[in-house]
């Protein structure tokens, strides 16, 4: 590492794992204290008010505006004896990140002094406007009214001095500008479709629900370094750099010793989410050098959306005080593991049953396996869809690459399950059964374990997995609103759940017995998704071979897997489950593409501008260190010696001439073909330009810039090396 900038990162790293300081208490004593609870609501809220609130929590009842300015002054009073003075309607619009507008509590009285203020019109809704934030086109600048109205499913919090009121966006027609409101509206799809389906087994079911573990991976680097690389800065990944000679080959850093300083920012995160009721239970060393994983405990899937978001944020601002960068990019380092976000996904009725768990007796094993056949069957069905719901720029480094999302979405099982789906294959004839046939599948069914974690392996490479007693759906990317996947797996699974209903009361209407019908429509839906099953390597060419003789889809092309979402297929199942509307679903297509543009753009521009104004001016400088050492060494030497003497710096000097000359040529034109797209209005036209024609510069650019970088004296290089970025000191 260069002199400089060696300086630079020791002057950065002064603060000391010995200098944080924790609370002494107990993660108990103070876990939820900046959330409004429902012990905080009983606390400070009248009977009427409390009764309203969780009603709407728990039966998705509006709460009543009289009742609302109750709920506004009791929350307003706790947030006050908080330390708040401001409030805002924090939500999730479709930049991926959230958003906020902060109002101060007061406001002006008549005798020109002030009073605290915030009724029930405050609390319930609010226009924020944010005419900038995108919207597909389903409104214009003139005409850019939005609202945000309050979720009461997801508990407000105090964070700083600000009161932060979970809500949905919504444009002046009603169309859905977050992540948030379709994610509500598949809940109560799959809800909907679940309760009934359980009936055919327990009436007593009213609810299910839905349940989320997301494991977040990430990165950490140095302050120091992430500011002396504007790559990072500006695209929050590197745009070129040679690789390290160690990475992680050894697999030495997976599940390691976690670094005192990296333990301390984890600390510090941990109880700052503990604060705000964020159970994150888990944390380790992931697989590449400085890369890491934390994971929370199963929340209901709505506040494990809020929280995950919410968990990024405070991951970002802790790190600031420990001198780290967090990176959320699924690949900001070429050639070592990128980040994904696994979304852990089960469904839980009211009366405590785990629909994926089979219980003790063939009735439980079968509510199970009617549940477990329709999911199998809704990711067969809608894989282009649910494969949409995660791409982007960021993740199609790693879509069909060796690591955790291959561009085919299949269904890993484990032998046990596997076995079971074949052997109710096998055995049910699809005619009527005999009563000895009916006895002898009833007893194979109960053989079902109870306990399915130790039944099923771990498969890294599978897309979708069952895990045990839940599905882990392993495509997602470390940076996604994981709202996106979890409300088209919500919409997905609700339509297979109502499909097996209705083809269970087709049979009965028909006369067939009920648990004959069950039996037969779990064997059909057997059949029907067997192509999706594959437990082997999903990294393989043999696979790829396989899935193609399949019928199933390999798209690891953004645009394309992104253009999915507009497909006939997905509008009717949208339209059926009331989640989105064909006009919603084709503004979320225009601004994923536009998104898609403007990241790959901008990326463009920043390669451009470090290889003009840093690496070449660099290589050059050393380049003209060479010739004038070949010149004194042909004033010093002979000709017949000089050819042996000086034949590495001519070496060097040719090539250093070769490859700076393709790098100003091809970054010449890339900003030539940058042009021509950039003069195209149709999104889509325009961003099929830049994956085709600017995008392959940047990996040609890349690849003589790395070279360069293993000729070029180390102290003069301008940038910090993989050597160093990925070992924190």
């Amino acid at each position: 590492m260069g002199t400089l900038r060696f300086s630079a990162v020791e002057k950065a790293i002064t603060r000391h794992p010995q200098e944080v300081r924790f609370p002494a208490a107990k993660t108990s004593e103070y876990f939820g204290v900046n959330v409004f609870t429902k012990k905080k609501m009983q606390e400070y809220l009248s009977q009427e008010a409390f009764n309203s609130v969780m009603d709407a929590i728990e039966r998705g009842t509006k709460v009543d505006r009289k009742v609302s300015n109750q709920v506004a002054s009791g929350m307003k009073a706790w947030a006050i004896d908080k330390g708040a003075t401001h409030y805002t309607h924090w939500f999730h619009p479709l930049t991926g990140a959230t958003a906020e507008k902060h109002d101060a509590f007061f406001e002006p009285a008549s005798d020109a002094s002030v009073i605290e203020n915030f009724d029930g019109g405050k609390l319930v809704q609010q226009e924020p406007d944010a005419s900038s934030l995108p919207s597909g086109g389903m409104r214009n600048t003139f005409e850019a009214r939005g609202y945000t109205a309050w979720d009461p499913s997801s508990p407000a919090y105090v964070m700083g001095s600000t009161l932060c009121i979970p809500s949905v966006y919504v444009s002046f027609k009603g169309d859905s500008l977050d992540y948030k409101t379709p994610l509500l509206k598949s809940i109560e799809a799959v809800d909907k479709a679940a309760v009934e389906l359980c009936n055919y087994f327990d009436k007593n079911v009213t609810r299910v629900n839905v349940g989320l573990g997301c494991e977040q991976e990430y990165f950490l680097v140095d302050d120091a370094l992430f500011n002396a690389r504007p790559d990072l800065k500006l695209t929050d990944r590197t745009l070129m750099g040679h690789s390290s000679a160690k990475d992680q080959q050894l697999a030495d850093h997976y599940f390691g010793y976690i670094p005192m300083r990296v333990s301390a920012f984890m600390r510090e995160f941990e109880i700052e989410a503990y604060k705000l009721g964020i159970p994150v239970k888990t944390r380790h060393n992931e697989v590449a050098p400085n890369q890491y994983e934390c994971a929370p405990v199963f929340e209901e899937v709505n506040l494990a959306v809020d929280h995950n978001q919410l968990l990024m944020t405070i991951m970002k601002q802790v790190a600031k005080r420990h001198n780290f960068k967090v990176l959320f990019h699924e690949k900001p380092y070429k050639d070592v593991n990128g980040s994904g976000k696994h979304c852990n996904w089960s469904l839980i009725t009211d009366t405590g049953v785990n629909l994926f768990a089979p219980g003790k007796t063939p009735k439980t094993n079968m509510l199970f396996l009617s549940f477990f056949v329709s999911v199998i069957k809704g990711v067969y069905e809608y894989q282009d869809l649910l494969r949409s719901s995660i791409v982007s720029l960021g993740n199609e480094h790693r879509l069909g690459a060796a690591e955790a999302p291959p561009a085919i979405m299949s269904v890993f099982l484990g032998e046990e399950m596997n076995k079971v789906l074949d052997e109710i294959e096998t055995r049910v004839s699809g005619k009527k059964m005999s009563p000895d046939e009916k006895t002898e599948l009833k007893l194979d069914v109960g053989k079902i374990p109870e306990i399915m974690p130790d039944n099923t392996d771990r498969n890294r490479t599978s897309p979708f997995a069952f895990t045990g007693n839940r599905f882990e759906f392993r495509a997602v990317g470390s940076s996604t609103n994981v709202a996106s996947p979890m409300t088209a797996l919500n919409a997905i699974v609700a339509r297979q759940l109502n499909e097996f209903r209705r083809e269970v009361d087709t049979l009965t209407e028909k006369g067939v017995k009920k648990d004959e019908a069950i039996f037969q429509v779990i064997k059909k839906f057997i059949v029907a998704s067997k192509k999706v099953r594959f437990d082997g390597n999903n990294y393989s060419e043999e696979w790829k071979e396989e899935a193609a003789k399949r019928g199933l889809t390999n798209i690891d092309d953004v645009l394309e897997a992104l253009s999915a979402i507009v497909s006939d297929k997905a509008k009717s199942l949208y339209e059926e489950m009331k989640v989105f509307s064909a006009r919603e679903l084709h503004a979320r297509l225009e601004i994923d593409i536009e998104k898609y543009t403007k990241k790959l753009q901008i990326e463009a521009r920043v390669l451009g501008d470090l290889s003009i104004n840093h690496i070449l001016p660099t290589v050059y400088k050393y380049q003209n260190v060479l010739i004038e050492n070949v010149k004194g060494l042909k004033e010093l030497f002979a000709e017949k010696d000089f050819d042996k003497l000086a034949g590495t710096q001519l070496a060097s000097i040719r090539e250093i001439s070769s490859r700076a000359a393709m790098v100003n040529i091809k970054v010449n034109n890339m900003i030539d073909e940058r042009r021509k797209a950039n003069v195209i209005e149709d999104i889509g036209e325009k961003a099929r330009l830049y994956a085709d024609n600017v995008r392959p510069y940047l990996d040609e650019i890349r690849y003589q810039i790395d070279h360069l970088e293993m000729i070029v004296d180390d102290e003069l290089w301008p940038l910090p090396k993989y050597r160093e970025l990925l070992f924190i000191r």
